[in-house]
């Protein structure tokens, strides 16, 4: 067909696209349905619904379910930290971005879809399956976000990303209330049990992922080719990211301001990541039905996410991001405080509300202030927000880790979740030791 000009309608459209076809994963697999089903297959309840084994057995190991699943997310962040320099690399010279672009979204789609056969008997199949679908959709963010200057005009490009994000958000609600719709109601659909609805949701979400991903394949440019792909190029992202450390010497305001985030953004994205296991195997849900209180929790969390963003953006105009994030990481830790003792699911929905909104403030204000700090009339400011990612990702890594290890040892997310205070409280007092150049 016909190359699209930079900037059309249909070429910007067709980009955000994307977003509606590949968010399904964040929904339905890496927040709602899988992790339901990965604890009913690893949990065992009495009939007043408190746990009485949740371990299980892999390669001759036992473990904590729990502290498996997160050694298995961090695994995965840990890859993706590792291979982003370069695949950042790639997107920025190589000629045809598209066929990466594709080959990573067809690699996590798959994945998803091998989820269908996750069972106890072949626990390394499904837990393979999560791990390589969690890096498809990471990775093929990069060529993603890195087509945005390619289709889109300065001027044009918050209005584009903005309406990628919505996209997403309402295709992966869309899916999410069929899959839901499927399991409630599976008598209806024919099926003997709840478990094959489930299975299929997964599947659902590789076809979704691959089938609407065509849309924007087809209309997307392959790519501004600069030069070949030769060893200096594959290597550039990591040189960028030294050179961008070596740069933080003489910025001691973002030097200090980037070592508080790396350490409450360990407690946030954990708290992110972990939050559905945690009202499966707490909360008592006898006379509900679990599946749909705990998705219900993760729509209201988002919900309630867009409208903390907006509120935070409110509050740091009049205190300054520095003061405001310091309040957000004191809320944290009263949430974490209070998750401990949380038990039914009216205070699960009330924990879950909170944390949406401090999650879309932190998650925004965080960016903001990072973007604010950069040195004035910076050229590179891709290299500088590729570190910042590879920091949140190794953030990630150590954070799962350590919520793994405590529950391992103690044999209970709440210490884990209690745990996780201490990382709010150094990160509030880091924060507090912020040069301040002006209202920041």
């Amino acid at each position: 067909m016909k190359k699209l000009p930079k900037g059309s309608k249909k070429l910007v459209n067709a980009w955000a696209f994307y977003d509606w076809a590949n968010s399904v994963y964040s929904l339905v697999i890496a927040s709602t349905i899988f992790p339901i089903f990965y604890a009913a297959l690893t949990v065992v309840k009495n009939e007043q619904g408190e746990v009485i084994h949740d371990n299980v057995t892999l390669l001759g190991f036992d473990f904590n379910n729990d502290s498996l699943i997160s050694y298995v997310t961090a695994s995965a962040f840990f890859v993706v930290a590792f291979i982003s320099p370069f695949l950042s690399g790639i997107a920025d010279y190589v000629g045809n971005k598209k066929k990466f672009l594709k080959f990573f979204c067809y690699m996590g789609a798959f994945s998803c879809i091998g989820l269908f056969w996750f069972n106890l008997e072949n626990l390394w199949f499904g837990l393979s399956c999560y791990f390589l679908a969690l890096i498809g959709f990471w990775a093929s963010l990069v060529f993603y976000n890195s087509y945005l200057p390619d289709i889109a005009f300065p001027e044009q490009q918050d209005k584009v990303s903005a309406r990628g994000f919505s996209m997403g958000y309402i295709g992966s609600v869309v899916l999410l209330l069929l899959c839901l719709g499927m399991i409630m109601n599976y008598e209806w659909f024919g099926f003997e049990s709840e478990s094959f609805p489930t299975r299929l949701s997964f599947v659902l979400t590789g076809v979704w992922w691959i089938g609407f991903s065509q849309i924007t394949y087809y209309y997307l440019p392959k790519g501004n080719k600069k030069q070949k792909l030769t060893r200096d190029v594959l290597f550039n992202g990591y040189r960028e990211i030294r050179t961008i450390w070596r740069s933080f010497e003489n910025n001691p305001q973002l030097k200090k301001y980037l070592r508080a985030f790396f350490v409450y953004s360990m407690a946030v994205q954990t708290v992110m990541l972990v939050a559905t296991y945690f009202g499966i195997e707490e909360v008592d849900w006898s006379g509900q039905d679990a599946t749909t209180g705990l998705i219900i929790s993760i729509l209201l969390i988002q919900l309630v996410a867009v409208a903390g963003a907006t509120i935070t953006s409110r509050v740091s105009a009049k205190l300054g991001n520095i003061q405001t994030l310091i309040v957000i990481n004191m809320i944290w830790i009263c949430i974490c405080v209070y998750a401990y003792f949380v038990e039914t699911p009216v205070q699960f929905y009330i924990a879950a509300g909170l944390v949406g909104l401090v999650m879309g403030g932190i998650q925004t204000l965080s960016r903001s202030t990072y973007s604010k700090m950069l040195p004035e009339n910076t050229l590179d400011t891709a290299s500088y927000f590729s570190f910042y990612d590879v920091s949140e990702k190794i953030g990630i890594v150590i954070g799962m880790v350590m919520y793994g290890l405590v529950a391992q040892i103690f044999g209970s997310i709440r210490f884990s979740i209690l745990f996780l205070t201490a990382f709010f409280l150094i990160g509030v007092f880091l924060l507090l030791k912020v040069p301040r150049k002006s209202n920041i």
